[in-house]
């Protein structure tokens, strides 16, 4: 069988952290050397015992479920252990043991930026996250983001309006789009040559503590992440802590400085960003992008603010 099975079954082990899996990931050969495995094996490679256990003949099953859906709906996997697995994402301390994924994987010609920010924003940051993710789109620079309703879906908008190649990193199984109304989006970012990307298998739907961990996935992808505009107490400021953990370019956006959270990264330190011409610049990338909301892509801007602010700007 393959190794693509073995991932498949570690992922299934209960109760295991992302290091632990990445730490059996690195043990084993073949799923037959992990399923002759006891539990009192697996404790003791651990170091730890284990709460819960399934027994190894339930894990494969599950394992061979996964495969099956995978192949079904489209979606491939790497592991940990491949050459193809992102090299940003497997610097960090809990990188997934797999990820799932639609259409491409980011590739490591040119940094990524990720833009982040809350799902009910002013009008004033909801441009903001699409003309600075059209200006890197021109800039050849991808975007990553969560693909959530408000500043995220309007970065990758942003993006594939200025020609970028953008990536989505999702809180459910690659297959599971959530939100709902942002599957046309979902369709445009696999058509461009983008990619939908999650660490959790086919037909796992959004649980609330998945978001926090893919938050992770997404500052680990980037080469800096800005956080466009974010209250209090948004999941973004999850992913700017994340970003400094894993040693990234952390910025804000002007935009959205009227935000508490965001007001405050900038007082800790964090730069402030006005155009994608600052990020560009601060990385040393040559090339000319025009910015700016005119002509049609000033009419697909009005269109994407319009309809962002009509189904998605109500939601927390």
């Amino acid at each position: 069988m393959t190794r693509g099975l073995l991932d498949l079954m570690i992922l299934h082990i209960p109760g295991l952290k992302p290091a632990e899996q990445g730490k059996l990931c690195g043990k084993f050969d073949s799923e037959a050397d992990l399923a002759a495995l006891s539990r009192g094996d697996l404790e003791a490679l651990l170091g730890r015992p284990l709460k819960r256990f399934t027994a190894m003949d339930e894990i494969r099953a599950a394992a061979e479920r996964d495969a099956q859906a995978a192949r079904l709906r489209g979606i491939r996997w790497v592991s940990l252990a491949s050459g193809d697995y992102p090299p940003l994402l497997r610097e960090i301390y809990d990188p997934p043991v797999l990820i799932f994924y639609r259409g491409a994987l980011p590739g490591g010609d040119k940094p990524m930026a990720a833009l982040v920010g809350t799902r009910r924003p002013h009008g004033d940051a909801l441009r903001a996250a699409f003309e600075i993710g059209r200006g890197l789109g021109r800039y050849g620079i991808s975007v990553v983001s969560g693909l959530a309703l408000g500043i995220d879906a309007m970065a990758h908008r942003g993006n594939l309006e200025g020609g970028g190649r953008t990536f989505a990193v999702l809180g459910s199984g690659a297959d599971e789009i959530y939100p709902s109304s942002n599957r046309p989006l979902a369709r445009r970012i696999l058509e461009t040559g983008g990619g939908i990307i999650s660490e959790y298998p086919p037909g796992t739907g959004p649980q609330k503590w998945h978001f926090p961990a893919r938050n992770r996935i997404i500052s680990a992808l980037a080469r800096g992440t800005l956080i466009v505009e974010a209250p209090a107490k948004s999941g973004a400021l999850i992913t700017a802590g994340f970003a400094l953990e894993q040693g990234r370019d952390l910025w804000v956006s002007a935009a959205g400085l009227a935000s508490e959270g965001t007001a405050r990264l900038a007082e800790e330190g964090a730069g402030i960003i006005y155009s994608a011409s600052d990020i560009v610049r601060e990385w040393g990338i040559d090339g000319p992008a025009e910015e700016g909301g005119t002509g049609d892509v000033g009419k697909t801007l009005a269109h994407a603010l319009a309809r962002q602010l009509s189904i998605g700007c109500g939601l927390a």
